[in-house]
Parts: structure tokens; C-alpha cells; sequence
């Protein structure tokens, strides 16, 4: 099945480049193009992608606001939406989070990277550049919580617990799937489970939390994860 795209962002030779980028891709149709947050929101509502990818920083409206309109918060009908950005700053990764965004890349994340992005988005996973997820692992592991972190109501089985390991080390489910030499499906399964016991949004937040509850460090020293 191909995957159609919107490609937004400000800069024509961006767009151009992004756009030749996924259209070598042999399952990715580049089915659209924007300059600005307000024409992408209206070319997503009309040309209703399976995947949006937007740059913040854009006229009029940026991506993160762009982002919230489409698939944040009560809309009935969320649309898969991809950030990817110059700039390498933390208040961007989770305000697009919390707006909805089903993946965040730079833009030096390579070819590969944005294709898995896209695939990822359009199969209902979500994809953050590794390297932002480990700064934003090392921003939060070393620091207190400002309460303690939340057990999850149900104990957590054995596999979700290799899973949620490979989750916090910032493997996509495809990877997890072989590593475990599991179905993909199977680990799709496992990850929507985690989400609701550990009452998370994101991988992100799934795998904050594997570091805040010292899972991480336990799986790491071979020991017993705490809390089971």
C-alpha cells in the first residue's frame, strides 16, 4: 500500500529535497506540498494524507500549531503528523508531543531515518530521532521527580518488560520485533499495553519512565526490575 505525504515547510528547496527524498521511496507518494502552517492545514483537510510531515518554524501558522489543529486534542478525526526541524531545542519536542505529533526528526536525521518516520506514523507507531530521545533521557534521569513515579496498577509481564527495555533504548517496533523475534503486531500489542498501564502518551514518556523507576539501571546490572 503506498503511504501519501504532505510535505510542509517555508523554504522551497527544503520542500523540493524532502519531497524527492520519499518519492524515491517505492511505498511513499508525495501527494502534496505547502509553504505555510495555514495552506498545510487546508491541503491536509482536502487531500486527507496518510502522513503530514511539517516543519516548525513556518508563516502565518507554525507546524506545532498546525500540528494541534489536525491531531491534537479532540479532534475527531487525529491525522498522523511528523515534525522535523533544524532546530534542536527541548521545548519543541514536547510541545509537538503534546500537540500531537506522531514522530520528530532533524534534519540531518538521513534518508533512512525519514522513511521509517513516515512508515512508522502511518502504521499508528511513533518515531523520535534517537538522539533526542537520549538527550531527553539524560535531562530526566539524573533529576528528582517531583513526586514519586506512578506503579502501574497491573504488574508488568515479562515480555512487556523486555519490550518496554528496547522501547527506552529508542528502537522503533520493527527492530524490537526482531530482536525478540516477535511479530510485529505482537509488539504493537505490547507497546499499547505498556501506554496504558504506565498511563503515557508517547514512547517518550514510556521510556522517562523505565529511568525514573531505576528499570533501566536494574535491566542494565542484570537484576530484578523493582515494582513488579
Amino acid at each position: 500500500m503506498t503511504i501519501r505525504v504532505l510535505v510542509a515547510d517555508d523554504q522551497e528547496l527544503v520542500r523540493t529535497g524532502l519531497s524527492m527524498i520519499l518519492g524515491a521511496q517505492p511505498d511513499i507518494e508525495v501527494v502534496g506540498q505547502a509553504a505555510d502552517g495555514n495552506e498545510a492545514v487546508a491541503l491536509a483537510r482536502s487531500l486527507r494524507p496518510d502522513v503530514c510531515l511539517f516543519d516548525i518554524r513556518m508563516p502565518h501558522l507554525d507546524g506545532i500549531e498546525a500540528t494541534r489543529v489536525l491531531a491534537g486534542p479532540g479532534v475527531d478525526d487525529p491525522m498522523a503528523v511528523v515534525i522535523i526541524t533544524t532546530f534542536d531545542l527541548d521545548e519543541y519536542v514536547f510541545a509537538a508531543l503534546r500537540a500531537g505529533a506522531k514522530g520528530f526528526l532533524l534534519k540531518d536525521a538521513g534518508s533512512e531515518l525519514l522513511a521509517q518516520a513516515i512508515r512508522a506514523a502511518a502504521s499508528g507507531d511513533a518515531l523520535i530521532a534517537p538522539n533526542v530521545t537520549v538527550r531527553l533521557l539524560e535531562a530526566f534521569a539524573g533529576s528528582r521527580p517531583a513526586a514519586p513515579p506512578l506503579q502501574p496498577v497491573e504488574p508488568l509481564t515479562e515480555r512487556e518488560e523486555q519490550v518496554l527495555a528496547k522501547v527506552s533504548a529508542g528502537l522503533s517496533n520493527g527492530e524490537i520485533a526482531r530482536e525478540l523475534f516477535i511479530t510485529l503486531s505482537t509488539v504493537k500489542t505490547h507497546v499499547a499495553s505498556l501506554m496504558t498501564k504506565l498511563d503515557a502518551r508517547n514512547r517518550v514518556e514510556i521510556a522517562i519512565w523505565a529511568h525514573q523507576t531505576g528499570r533501566m539501571r536494574a535491566r542494565t546490572a542484570g537484576e530484578e526490575p523493582q515494582g513488579r
